[in-house]
């Protein structure tokens, strides 16, 4: 199935996956993006591993104003690694500073901590480890065994051949259970939804939503044969 979004539920609590690789909770009207990686080039060049042409923090804000636009949520939830290490912050442009002290200043913002930064403090907003929604809990890193659980960490990425071709699509990656996001970062890589990571958390009834310019829904099972 490809559409512009879709509807899944997680303890019955409907979730919507974006083409974009936020997630929308409708009930709580709260927006959910995850891995931002902000400053990656400079943080790349700061550690003498050469320049990368410096548009990540400008594409990315790009589709988060994007969809704040499209949603208008009350809440955002950032889901860790918002910056690519701790010293990003400081190294912010004067320009690329005022655009995220804007989006953070104009709702309730959730910077939730994750393993490559600490929640960022001296942006404004609430810096929390996990945030609960209701049923649901939000985090960086899944824990097996969880139950409504939405996180990040792991950058799901999905490869499949169509009419020949082999394709790449950042994903979801989710179960009645749980979902994981797909980094929402420009400069960010991605670990195979079929790596053993992902084994502790999801089982043959899981499900992957390709993002792109719509999302696609496909299951596991099926995946698996189309990436062959």
């Amino acid at each position: 199935m490809t559409t512009d979004a879709l509807t899944l539920r997680l303890l019955d609590e409907p979730v919507e996956p974006r083409a974009s690789g936020a997630l929308w909770i409708p009930g709580s009207r709260t927006l959910v993006v995850s891995d931002l990686h902000l400053g990656k080039s400079e943080r790349n060049a700061r550690r003498g591993g050469g320049f990368w042409p410096p548009y990540e923090n400008t594409e990315t804000l790009n589709r988060l104003e994007g969809e704040i636009a499209a949603l208008d949520p009350a809440c955002v939830v950032t889901l860790g690694d918002s910056f690519d290490d701790g010293a990003c912050v400081a190294g912010l442009d004067d320009a690329t500073r005022g655009r995220i002290d804007a989006l953070v200043e104009a709702r309730r913002w959730i910077w939730v901590t994750g393993n490559h930064d600490p929640a960022p403090s001296r942006l404004g907003g609430e810096s929390v480890d996990t945030v609960t929604l209701g049923p649901l809990t939000l985090r960086h890193i899944a824990e097996p065994g969880a139950q409504g659980e939405i996180s990040g960490h792991y950058h799901p990425k999905a490869s499949l051949r169509i009419r020949g071709r082999r394709i790449a699509r950042k994903c979801f990656l989710a179960s009645a259970d749980r979902i994981v996001l797909p980094a929402f970062g420009a400069f960010t890589g991605g670990l195979d939804v079929f790596d053993p990571a992902f084994e502790p958390l999801f089982d043959r009834d899981a499900c992957v939503v390709l993002t792109g310019t719509r999302v696609a829904a496909l299951p596991l099972t099926r995946l698996r044969r189309m990436a062959a």
